[in-house]
């Protein structure tokens, strides 16, 4: 007789984060699709939309991984293939047809660099995420670089803004300053700026001040414009804090670097 084999649903659950990570790819494609033969601003609006449930997927697939015990170093690849395809290409091909196509080769070029940096910037944090034995490490309180969803979710809150005002961000007349923002996400993807992961996030004084001010604010921001701005507003004081925390540290960074440098020279046997 066969022998049968006993159903192991830890291996089973495996599954379930890449496939919430396919969901996020499949989102970016979609996102490609109607970018690229978009006729009109709904078609870049819904393309838009598709890159926000993507960015869902990929904030859930993490969660789920660490919650079922299933991270692997298969699931870092993929879900930096992912980004690649939904927060690099998808958004860079969103921005250039939507607005950087009217500045010609050099729209062309700023939309390549931004893919380009966000595929930099995720490689580096693969190499810097994986240990000696291929697993990735535990997530730290800062990342190195801007994440790519975050550079990307402040491309896709432009669209989004845009469209719920009926504006023209996208006509000859913002193209400059849309060139001008993209190479800024670029350089900041790229960059050695640490930006707070918020994965030691503890409840106490400051984690309930915090959340108190993302709702107060956010709510003030969805009241007084639309709440179509809430997400723009959030990334943009992401990024803000960043900027300022990394502007901040400058002279302590300095310090440290003197002070290192002062016990390596002390640390040097006496010449003969």
């Amino acid at each position: 007789m066969p022998i049968r084999r006993k159903f192991d649903l830890h291996k089973t659950m495996f599954l379930l984060p890449n496939m919430i990570t396919l969901s996020a790819i499949f989102c970016g494609f979609d996102s490609i699709r109607l970018a690229a033969s978009a006729t009109s601003e709904d078609d870049y609006y819904r393309a838009s939309i598709l890159l926000i449930f993507a960015m869902f997927f990929d904030m859930l697939d993490g969660r789920v991984a660490r919650l079922t015990k299933t991270q692997s170093a298969f699931g870092l690849q993929i879900d930096s293939l992912a980004d690649v395809i939904s927060f690099g290409l998808a958004p860079a091909l969103l921005v250039y047809k939507g607005s950087l196509y009217q500045a010609g080769t050099a729209g062309l070029i700023v939309s390549f660099v931004f893919v380009g940096a966000a595929a930099c910037r995720l490689a580096r944090f693969n190499v810097l995420s994986m240990g000696d034995d291929g697993k990735p490490r535990k997530p730290g309180k800062y990342i190195v670089g801007l994440v790519v969803p975050g550079a990307a979710g402040i491309v896709v809150a432009l669209v989004v803004a845009n469209h719920a005002i009926g504006g023209d961000l996208m006509s000859p007349r913002y193209v400059y300053a849309m060139m001008g923002l993209t190479l800024f996400l670029s350089f900041l993807m790229v960059s050695t700026i640490r930006f707070r992961s918020f994965k030691d996030l503890k409840l106490n004084a400051r984690s309930a001040a915090l959340v108190f001010f993302v709702v107060a604010s956010s709510a003030v921001v969805s009241l007084q414009t639309k709440p179509a701005f809430v997400l723009l507003w959030l990334l943009g004081c992401y990024v803000s804090i960043g900027l300022v925390e990394s502007i901040v540290s400058i002279p302590r960074r300095k310090r440290e670097r003197a002070a290192a440098t002062l016990a390596g020279r002390h640390s040097l046997p006496p010449d003969a």
